[in-house]
Order: C-alpha cells, then sequence, then structure tokens
C-alpha cells in the first residue's frame, strides 16, 4: 500500500510539473502535439492598425465557420498579458491569443508590417503568406485552395 502511495504521488509530480508548449491568454495552455496533424492560421495584429482592427470580425467568422481548424491572432507588439487582455475584449477577438511568439512554435518571424495571416500546414509548415488585410471569403478560399493542394 504504502509503494503505491509513493507511485501516486510520483505520477502526480511528474504531470504537475508538464509545461505546455504554446500559451495562450486565456489560460487554454496546450502542446504543439495537440496541434499537429491539423492546419493551423496565425494572425499578427496591432491595436493601432486600422485594416487589423477591421479584419478582426472576419477572422472571428472565419473561425467560427472553420471548427476544424485552429485559429490564433498574435499581438505585433509583444504586449503583456495584463495590457493585452483589455485589447482583446474592446476589439471583440473571439480566436485565442498567443502568448508564446508563433517564431518559438512554428519558425515564424514577425512580419515587417500588420496585419499578416500565415497558414500552416499539417505538417506544421507554412503553406501561405499574406502581408494585407483578409476577408473571411478569402481566407476561406485560400484554405480550400491549400486543402485540395496536398
Amino acid at each position: 500500500m504504502k509503494i503505491k502511495i509513493i507511485q501516486l504521488l510520483c505520477l502526480a509530480i511528474l504531470f504537475g510539473c508538464q509545461k505546455n508548449d504554446i500559451q495562450i491568454i486565456d489560460g487554454r495552455d496546450t502542446n504543439i502535439s495537440n496541434l499537429n496533424g491539423n492546419w493551423i492560421v496565425v494572425n499578427y495584429w496591432a491595436d493601432w492598425c486600422a485594416p487589423c482592427i477591421k479584419e478582426i470580425p472576419e477572422l472571428n467568422d472565419f473561425a467560427i465557420e472553420n471548427e476544424d481548424i485552429f485559429v490564433f491572432t498574435f499581438n505585433f507588439d509583444y504586449l503583456e498579458e495584463d495590457e493585452l487582455k483589455p485589447i482583446i475584449k474592446k476589439f471583440n477577438i473571439k480566436v485565442p491569443s498567443l502568448v508564446s511568439h508563433p517564431r518559438d512554435i512554428w519558425g515564424i518571424e514577425t512580419p515587417p508590417a500588420v496585419p499578416a495571416t500565415y497558414f500552416i500546414n499539417p505538417n506544421g509548415e507554412v503553406a501561405k503568406s499574406l502581408f494585407r488585410p483578409q476577408t473571411k471569403i478569402e481566407l476561406n478560399k485560400i484554405l480550400k485552395e491549400l486543402k485540395s493542394s496536398i
């Protein structure tokens, strides 16, 4: 009985110490292994960027229509979580916002300007980079083309 308790404590410590690869602003952190094999869209934005703000509802709608993919935003200015939360609320960003830099996850460097949107294929490779505002229709068209090309 004593050995089983020690084993359970060791397992609890092991699982409690595991760190997620990807930090998300609302605390729903995850591991890269949970995303592997899926299409992913990452959108860089900033609160001072009018085209970015105009694009947010399009991105929200795109994510709702494509529940089989992961859609994330990442703030261009690397704001701290406590600074970013009220801005996310103000602009009604419904998709998860990354705290972890996309460079550290998928090798995506910070773009020279925003908005910028990246499509990542199920192998974890950048399949398409877009450096202008997108609409839901454009995003759906690109996703369909990318999915049909593999």
